[in-house]
């Protein structure tokens, strides 16, 4: 997430576990689970490698199916707005928060942490997985897994997510606002504005890249 690795740069087992101080095991389990999320390649005989960027034409598919699951997704939460718009409210507030350190870190020109973009991609990512729960659709919420991992990988590629906090949060709060309304399509609206304003970002970004 950081680019500390470049794309293709080999992964040894034994040296991350290692540099994490435990046994291969655990370092091998992991890898498989990165494979899958596409940060990391595996190649027969040669081993894991840091995946490459997502090609352009792959990171437009990507928003289309957030655009379809997403703000289908959404429009059927809106039944249950009554329980998820508490939840959503304390989202939102984690998530002005941690903008606001993002804010001041690169106010004062510090180079953002590990940890820090880490807790940011999981506080804003957790504003729409309380969505999926929210549909009370056992399907739907594992869609949401599936749909992080590969978030996280156009992260990798397109460096945003971070940058772009502020925006986030004001579009996060309009979806808040639709669920309040009480109709599911403008709930479903607002996901799928957000949604294509991200994609904007990422296109700028990929663009000055």
């Amino acid at each position: 997430m950081t680019a500390d690795l470049a794309p293709g740069t080999r992964l040894s087992i034994d040296a991350i576990a290692r540099d994490l101080k435990v046994s291969p095991t655990p370092v091998r389990e992991a890898l498989v689970q990165l494979e899958r999320t596409g940060l990391v390649t595996r190649e027969a005989l040669k081993g894991y490698r840091v995946a490459p960027p997502l090609a352009e034409e792959h990171l437009e598919a990507l928003f289309d199916a957030r655009l379809v699951l997403e703000g289908g997704a959404t429009e059927l939460a809106a039944r249950h707005a009554e329980t998820l718009v508490p939840r959503l409210e304390q989202a939102l507030a984690e998530h002005i928060e941690i903008s606001r350190v993002v804010d001041e870190a690169v106010a004062h020109g510090e180079k953002l942490t590990l940890a820090l973009m880490r807790d940011y991609y999981a506080v804003d990512w957790n504003f729409h997985h309380l969505i999926f729960e929210g549909t009370q659709n056992p399907f739907l919420i594992d869609m949401s897994e599936a749909i992080s991992t590969r978030v996280h990988r156009m992260r990798q590629t397109v460096k945003s997510g971070v940058s772009d906090a502020d925006e986030a949060v004001v579009e996060h709060g309009a979806i808040l606002e639709a669920f309040r309304s009480g109709t599911g399509a403008a709930a479903g609206a607002a996901m799928r504005d957000h949604i294509e304003r991200v994609r904007e970002r990422a296109r700028r970004d990929v663009a000055s890249s």
